[in-house]
């Protein structure tokens, strides 16, 4: 099973609850030159919705948002996980985090037609260290 692991940044942003409101953010950061690598909208009430990004790099997400009013929270740090599709791709990496007594409070992960996938793994902060060693990154 072929995957690589990494540290990812993310940040929060609320918007209200209307159509276009991920386009007229994500073609901004676009046109700013932020490159994403995940991207989740969920929403909170029946009025917002919390856009969550993932940017490659951090600061470049932080200055966009300045210059597009943009008000960020975060950042915040989570694991990416991308690798080559297989059955039970992500229960080894759930293994290891068991076995280093580490929750995971949250995962969302998403497989490509082309036989890959990726997953996001959310821990608490201050289990992040521990989670990121056990995963060896």
């Amino acid at each position: 099973m072929a995957f690589k692991i990494r540290r990812v940044d993310y940040f929060y942003t609320m918007v209200r609850d209307e159509p276009g409101e991920a386009y007229k953010i994500l073609s901004r950061l676009a046109e700013l030159g932020v490159n994403l690598v995940g991207f989740t909208a969920v929403p909170v009430g029946p009025m917002h919705t919390q856009m969550t990004m993932f940017p490659e790099d951090a600061l470049k997400l932080v200055d966009a948002a300045t210059k597009a009013g943009l008000d960020l929270d975060g950042p915040y740090h989570a694991l990416l996980v991308q690798g080559e599709d297989e059955l039970g791709a992500l229960a080894g990496i759930h293994e290891q985090l068991y076995r280093a007594n580490v929750n995971v409070y949250a995962s969302t992960a998403v497989a490509a037609t082309t036989g890959n996938y990726g997953c996001v793994i959310y821990v608490r902060p201050d289990e992040f260290e521990r989670a990121a060693n056990a995963l060896e990154v």
